[in-house]
């Protein structure tokens, strides 16, 4: 498409100001860390040689609280746009679906009259981040399913590996059928392997083949 000379294609304006929706997402993310702090406060955090259950969740926690103190910072001294803001229901509701989902499958949880079912991190972990990862809706199935299959080793060997947390791997009858008389740490560092292998497998397969990004504004960058 040929253009005027000197035109000058339209442009969104921005302005001075303070952002909310980075502002409003940072308060979120330290009020929920302050809370996981205040909830596991009275267990034993433990040491580095001798990690205890509050040490996971309460290094977690301050991740979080300095991601969101990164995204008020970032909220207030910005530019932003200057077109409207609109609000969605659709990234807390994927986002709380994911973490709901993690909680009921990572572990057996009992409820009156029924209890989840035990499925491990190699299932739990990538039903999260791809529900989670749903929030977005640019978000696409290729790029989650390389992310899960990348992320869910490393907290395997994080967790699991290095800082010797009982994690469950898999359903306990498909970790008996794969790994009889293997060592947790090995079955775990087998099973890490071939995720890994699988997300550069997928990566592999697949590079070139994924649709050109879309812009704000909804278009795929040809002219």
């Amino acid at each position: 498409m040929n253009t005027a000379k000197g035109s000058v294609a339209p442009h969104a304006h921005s302005r001075a100001g303070a952002d909310p929706r980075n502002i409003a997402a940072g308060l979120v993310l330290i009020a929920l860390a302050a809370l996981a702090v205040w909830l596991t406060s009275d267990i034993s955090r433990g040491t580095l040689r001798s990690v205890g259950p509050a040490m996971l969740p309460q290094a977690v926690a301050v991740l979080i609280a300095i991601c969101g103190v990164a995204l008020v910072v970032a909220g207030a001294t910005r530019r932003s746009d200057a077109e409207p803001i609109v609000w969605t229901l659709r990234g807390p509701l994927f986002v709380m679906a994911g973490i709901a989902l993690f909680a009921l499958t990572i572990k057996p949880m009992h409820f009156s009259g029924f209890d989840t079912v035990e499925l491990g991190l190699v299932f739990a972990g990538p039903l999260a981040i791809v529900v989670g990862g749903f929030a977005s809706p640019h978000a696409r199935l290729r790029d989650l399913a390389i992310l899960a299959l990348s992320l869910t080793p490393f907290c395997m060997l994080l967790f699991g590996d290095m800082l010797n947390l009982p994690i469950p791997i898999m359903p306990r009858p498909l970790a008996d059928a794969l790994f009889s008389g293997w060592s947790y740490k090995t079955a775990l560092r087998v099973t890490s392997a071939v995720f890994f292998a699988a997300a550069a497998l997928i990566f592999l397969a697949t590079r070139g083949k994924a649709p050109p990004a879309m812009d704000v504004a909804g278009h795929d960058g040809t002219i």
